[in-house]
């Protein structure tokens, strides 16, 4: 059965999603990032204030580590549906896959002009000039030390 437009997910979609990876990785150009990457940089440019950062793009919500694990299959969704439009790359070796910014990812980016674009490009450049020369398992174990995954806004409520 075809869907409604108005059953269409908008908000947490693979094309938000998607929409998202397309500018982190314009903004890792010419480096890729591995799905496991792409996850935690999502969380950094969403809650970029959690990790000493500019003010985050969305608000703060409770118990936000646990986003972690549930965007990982939207993030992987987003990420191929942005593949067949030529805005990511994915290339494959003996490590696994790394994603790339596409050969129409510029164009994008320098054609929506809208504030929220505007500011998730700012925190894109900023979690790029972080992150980029760290790999998925050192921003693995950074993110856990400081307690923004799996359920850390527990801590210090015994």
């Amino acid at each position: 059965m075809k869907k409604k437009f108005r059953d269409i997910e908008t908000f947490n979609s693979p094309f938000e999603l998607g929409v998202r990876m397309v500018y982190l990785l314009n903004s890792f150009q010419p480096m890729g990032a591995d799905l496991q990457k792409l996850v935690l940089l999502d969380y950094a440019i969403v809650y970029s204030d959690d990790l000493g950062g500019p003010v985050s793009l969305h608000t703060p919500v409770p118990y936000r580590g646990g986003e972690y694990l549930s965007r990982r299959d939207i993030i992987a969704q987003g990420l191929y549906l942005m593949s067949t439009r030529g805005l990511v790359d994915a290339e494959m070796d003996e490590t696994g896959i790394t994603y790339f910014a596409g050969d129409a990812a510029r164009a994008m980016v320098g054609a929506l002009t809208s504030p929220y674009l505007r500011e998730l490009e700012m925190r894109c450049e900023w979690a790029a000039t972080k992150f980029a020369k760290l790999d998925s398992l050192q921003m693995t174990e950074m993110f856990a030390q400081q307690g923004h995954l799996w359920g850390a806004e527990f801590e210090g409520m015994v």
